[in-house]
């Protein structure tokens, strides 16, 4: 068993957060769904207390009952066995002293900012005046900085503004628990840490108990007093409690020279990894062998059939980006998002693109896929000028773009038809099930797209994007929709199959982890508009690579301050 009470340096034992009163307490409690066969126990036996003002982040596999764990809180399902008790009363329904923030904004779209945050005043402040009723609500929406949005409706605001109103509005009940559900989980990485400062100001503020539901380990600790996993359902129970002893305020610059902070990551880094490789090795089926076919978008194919063979470009340039430029019409004139653009990548590495949202990372990693025109300069890939799209480049983008009444197999076929035509249906059946069976898929093979769950969805269109044996791989931030775990799972996966095929290979990302992990090299992007390559960071990290060997290697830390300082210039910029 990891070691879950930990320590400071400078400060010693840090004094149980269990002591004080009582706000929230789960005992013996199980809760499953269905009936008869149908039936699956989610959550089992479990015990949980959570003091008066505490912090506490719970993460977990997705579908292993976290946001079960949040609606019995809240009280919008109750337990089959045993008891949820918030301030020592069993809970039986919903309450102004819980206000819940989801994971997608549940705000009336055609309501204003303003509006939005006095449904919860309105309702719970009835007996109040207009004036006193509207003061709360104006206090509200300044804490989360969005006075100069408050006449605006939903469609108006970017995803992080939209997710301030539900914090505000949540906020403005003055509830006495906060339950946060993976609200952060759909932003930028700027976006997110900005919301993860406000509701930590918040909280210091309000002196509010906080239960989140992450599946960010960072967050956990940049955030919370305690981090407790919820391990795999179904059964789900509770993992070792993880005390995060790190002085507050946290800055995540100055964290990442503490060894504190190494040490709480790793630890819980390495639980959960245990965790996941036993569910893993449980799950697991047998990979089907690939057949010796060529795809009709390869060079040698293309030999093969006496296809006419272009010039042999270098390696070192087998992707050339020359001064690339986006320029987009508006009412106030032209916009150039991305000028200049320049970038030369060698054949089989693997680039990881980073920088803020708006930047026009995936901008131009569209123009590589020829699915937005470039407006100035030139792509070429392998001594071929692009300029639209094909089945040479794979694409992986952040939301699963299958067709929901096709099942996994058909999906991934489609992209194998086009390329294999010349091979047998065996075949071409062998290289479906292949990567099906790499992604973890080897059960849901005919289950269709729309019955399965995102982090199955975003499998399914990573083994059709490796089935393509394309020249180039494009990932859109394809793991930014899934929880920790499925992700790095998922890397793992992209990992394994991309150190077999070496396809050459660039992932826009907002993951400085992610970044390092992956990638040969890292483009660093300056903000929009007018980006462009702002620095290039080296990874010489050995390969094979694990998240274990990254979190014990002399040079990570060096290589994520460097990232990370790379994005704060940018913010201030």
């Amino acid at each position: 068993m990891l070691n879950a009470q930990l320590k400071t340096e400078e400060h010693g034992e840090v004094a149980s957060p269990l002591a004080g009163v009582l706000a929230l307490e789960f005992k013996g409690v199980s809760k499953s769904f269905g009936s008869g066969a149908q039936r699956t126990v989610v959550l089992k036996d479990i015990n949980l207390q959570i003091r008066e003002g505490e912090f506490v982040a719970i993460v977990g596999f997705s579908g292993s009952g976290k946001s079960t764990l949040i609606s019995l809180i809240a009280g919008l399902q109750q337990a089959d066995e045993g008891e949820v008790l918030c301030n020592g009363k069993a809970i039986d329904g919903p309450g102004p002293d819980r206000g819940v923030v989801f994971q997608n904004y549940s705000l009336m779209p055609w309501m204003t900012v303003r509006q939005n945050v006095a449904l919860s005043v309105d309702q719970v402040f009835s007996k109040a005046t207009p004036a006193e009723r509207a003061a709360r609500v104006e206090k509200y929406i300044d804490m989360v900085n969005l006075t100069p949005a408050m006449d605006k409706r939903p469609s108006e605001l970017s995803g992080g503004m939209r997710q301030r109103v539900s914090v505000a509005r949540a906020l403005a009940a003055s509830p006495d628990i906060l339950l946060l559900d993976e609200p952060l989980s759909a932003l930028d990485a700027l976006t997110r840490s900005k919301l993860q400062d406000e509701i930590i100001r918040i909280w210091s503020q309000e002196k509010k108990t906080v239960v989140l539901i992450t599946n960010d380990v960072d967050e956990g600790i940049i955030m919370a007093d305690r981090i407790i996993p919820l391990n795999p359902g179904p059964n789900a129970t509770l993992g070792p409690e993880f005390h995060v002893t790190l002085p507050r305020p946290r800055d995540r610059a100055a964290i990442n020279h503490s060894p504190e902070f190494k040490r709480i990551r790793r630890e819980v880094t390495q639980y959960l990894m245990q965790v996941g490789s036993a569910k893993n090795a449980a799950t697991e089926g047998n990979v089907i062998s690939l057949p010796q076919v060529l795809p009709n978008t390869s060079r040698e194919h293309q030999l093969e059939v006496n296809q006419k063979p272009r010039n042999v470009v270098a390696v070192e340039r087998y992707v050339d980006f020359s001064q690339v430029s986006k320029i987009y019409p508006t009412p106030k004139g032209p916009v150039k998002v991305v000028d200049g653009f320049e970038l030369k990548i060698r054949k089989g590495e693997f680039i990881s693109v980073i920088g803020h949202s708006g930047c026009g990372k995936s901008t131009v990693l569209s123009m590589m896929a020829g699915l937005n025109n470039i407006s100035e300069g030139v792509i070429v890939l392998d001594g071929r000028e692009v300029d639209n799209a094909g089945p040479d480049r794979g694409i992986v983008f952040q939301a699963p773009s299958l067709v929901p009444w096709l099942s996994a197999h058909e999906n991934v076929a489609l992209g194998v038809e086009q390329v294999y035509p010349h091979a047998s249906k065996q075949e071409r059946q062998a290289i479906i099930e292949n990567y099906l069976t790499r992604v973890g898929l080897a059960d849901v093979w005919g289950k269709k797209a729309s019955e399965l769950s995102n982090g199955m969805k975003q499998r399914v269109g990573i083994a059709r994007a490796f089935a393509l044996s394309p020249k180039m791989l494009l990932l859109d931030e394809p793991f930014g929709m899934l929880d920790s775990l499925t992700r790095w799972d998922l890397q793992e996966v992209l990992m394994e199959v991309w150190t077999r095929t070496k396809v050459t290979a660039m992932m826009v990302t907002h993951d400085v982890d992610e970044a390092i992990l992956l990638a040969d090299r890292v483009v660093m992007m300056t903000n929009g508009p007018n980006a462009r390559v702002g620095k290039i960071l080296e990874i010489n990290l050995p390969r094979p690579r694990t998240r274990k060997m990254l979190l014990e290697h002399p040079d990570y830390y060096d290589l994520r301050e460097q990232l990370l300082t790379f994005l704060a210039e940018c913010d201030h910029g």
